[in-house]
């Protein structure tokens, strides 16, 4: 039998290189939860074992009951049916399934409610090896953040009332949030939510692209302030599936087909506030979407370790000329390339995760000591860690994304004609890959968003975080030569003559720049532990480090040709007769 978890290495030993021993401690609350629960945890060791066999369990699970249904799932999809209900393809059925029994749809939702008060760098694991098997699963078994959004921000009677169904798989949820004319600008969002004279909410309005919007819970976002037109008035709101919910159409997809996607709308649909007014955009939905960019960044991993390793297999068994392909150079280069993108995808991902897992600690402790003497260093930690998060997630999110559509090419390019052929799975990876650099935020978004973290100085405040030290500069001439020029472009960025623009214009190449270092403090820091990571490292630096150096220098060329001679560059296209 096979295992996703088990015959990949690289994931345990970056979990363990990563030590997740506060962020168990954390979470557990200093394991006070063993007293209540007789299978909650008594210490870090014992927590961390049980991470990993709660990841085991998905790994078995993907290799020999999912992953099998996957061209079959591929090829079915979702259908909508006459009534407006939506039957799942058989493997996507099966493995909520599978996963419900488990308790997998529950990783970071509290013991009482059913979960298993797990962290999201477990679910983020989990996430990475079920897209390796079927990228469209994830789509559903990454909406874990509707039971954590309901967890973190509403009220106990909706917690107790939603939540436990969520985790057994017996109810799915939806993030409702873009409409036809809203798709990354949320502030633009026109659904329209309105409460009565006995304080009763209902919500009317169209949305679009909504992954699984055919699940009975769905968090929608919508406008409850008259005379609005930001995202101050947005709100967010529960809305049970009922027949004041409509599913009008299915989109018809390129890739991810058994992940319905679906357009619908709301007529006088009875709904419940979460949380405040006029916080479901700027509390509440971020939450949510940063939640939900993890779950992309581990699903572009999964995607570029299956299409590597359907790339590595074929080229391993291929003859020509004279012998396997895996023997020619240009192949090999692309198959070391494709293989430590994965691994940098993989580290990036797990250690954003991780500081994910320490904000959401350190918040609850710093709750719980306010007042103390303790508090201040707690909540100096906490903002830091959340400042971390704010740059992490977006680079983590664009670097997966753009890596699983690398690698998904590569594979087809190694496996020439057999590749672009539906006798193999890489042009389901090249499908599927696409639209991992779209939704939840386009590549461009994250890459300026993460700038803003970059060009603050962040990466050098993260780069002590990694090492574990302040002075870790001596030991890595390379990394500290890579760092003084990232800071060069970035004063040339800002004492630009329209510096807002050329910044925005420049933060794909900042942001590179950025995490070609974090990538490779996180290499060295785990190749003190496991000496074969040694290779990975020197092959990252000897590839990226000459690629982000050449960005560099063109941000530091000051060129803006691309915005000043725009209409020359890319003239209009003249309107059809």
């Amino acid at each position: 039998m096979g295992n996703f978890y088990k015959d990949n290495k690289d994931i345990e030993n970056v979990i363990d290189a990563l030590d997740l021993t506060e962020v168990a401690t954390l979470l557990e609350e200093d394991f006070k939860f063993a007293k209540e629960y007789d299978f909650a945890p008594k210490d870090a060791a014992d927590a961390i074992d049980n991470y990993k066999r709660a990841i085991d369990i998905c790994g078995d699970v993907m290799a020999n009951r999912i992953a099998p249904l996957a061209e079959e799932t591929d090829a079915v999809g979702s259908v909508l049916n006459a009534d407006g209900s939506v039957t799942y393809a058989p493997g996507i059925k099966l493995a909520l399934e599978l996963f419900g029994k488990t308790g997998l749809l529950g990783v970071q939702i509290p013991y009482y409610l059913g979960g298993l008060n797990m962290p999201c760098t477990v679910l983020t694991a989990c996430n990475d090896i079920v897209s390796r098997g079927d990228a469209s699963l994830m789509n559903i078994f990454g909406l874990q953040g509707i039971a954590d959004t309901i967890n973190m921000f509403g009220d106990e009677e909706m917690k107790k009332t939603y939540i436990p169904k969520l985790v057994t798989g017996e109810w799915t949820g939806a993030m409702v949030l873009t409409e036809p004319d809203a798709g990354s600008d949320l502030q633009s969002v026109k659904t329209t939510a309105y409460q009565d004279a006995n304080g009763n909410w209902f919500v009317n309005g169209v949305k679009r692209f909504i992954t699984n919007g055919c699940g009975e819970v769905l968090l929608v976002l919508a406008r409850t302030e008259e005379g609005t037109t930001d995202g101050r008035g947005l709100s967010c709101l529960l809305v049970e599936k009922g027949p004041w919910v409509k599913v009008r159409r299915l989109e018809n997809k390129l890739g991810i087909h058994g992940s319905p996607t679906c357009e619908m709308t709301f007529t006088e649909a009875p709904a419940k506030l979460i949380g405040l007014r006029k916080r479901g955009l700027i509390t509440y939905v971020m939450t949510l979407m940063n939640g939900a960019r993890m779950g992309i960044a581990a699903q572009g991993t999964g995607i570029g370790e299956a299409a590597y390793r359907a790339a590595r297999d074929y080229a391993a068994s291929r003859q020509q000329f004279g012998g396997t392909i895996d023997k020619l150079a240009p192949i090999r280069e692309l198959l070391a390339t494709m293989s430590v993108e994965v691994q940098a995808s993989r580290a990036l991902t797990y250690y954003a995760a991780k500081n994910v897992d320490l904000e959401t600690g350190l918040t609850k402790k710093f709750e719980a000591l306010k007042g103390s003497p303790d508090a201040a260093a707690v909540r100096t930690r906490m903002k830091l860690v959340a400042a971390f998060n704010k740059m992490l997630t977006p680079m983590a999110k664009y670097y997966g994304s753009e890596m699983s559509m690398r690698n998904a090419m590569s594979a087809i390019s190694v496996m020439g004609g057999s590749g672009y052929m539906k006798d193999y799975p890489c042009e389901r990876y090249l499908r599927d890959s696409r639209i991992t650099t779209i939704y939840e935020g386009t590549s461009q978004l994250q890459v300026v968003a993460a700038s803003a973290g970059v060009m603050g100085g962040l990466v050098k405040d993260v780069l002590v975080d990694i090492f574990g030290k302040a002075d870790w500069q001596g030991e890595h001439p390379r990394m500290t030569a890579l760092l003084a020029e990232l800071d060069e472009a970035i004063a040339a960025a800002k004492a630009h003559e329209d510096s807002s623009t050329y910044c925005n214009m420049s933060a794909r190449r900042l942001v590179d720049a950025g995490i070609a270092l974090v990538v490779t403090a996180l290499f060295y820091q785990m190749s003190l532990k496991y000496p074969e990571k040694d290779k990975a490292l020197m092959h990252w630096m000897m590839t990226e480090f000459p690629r982000v150096k050449a960005g560099l220098e063109q941000v530091k060329s000051g060129y803006a040709g691309s915005v000043t001679d725009f209409e020359t560059l890319a003239p209009a296209v003249p309107a059809a007769d």
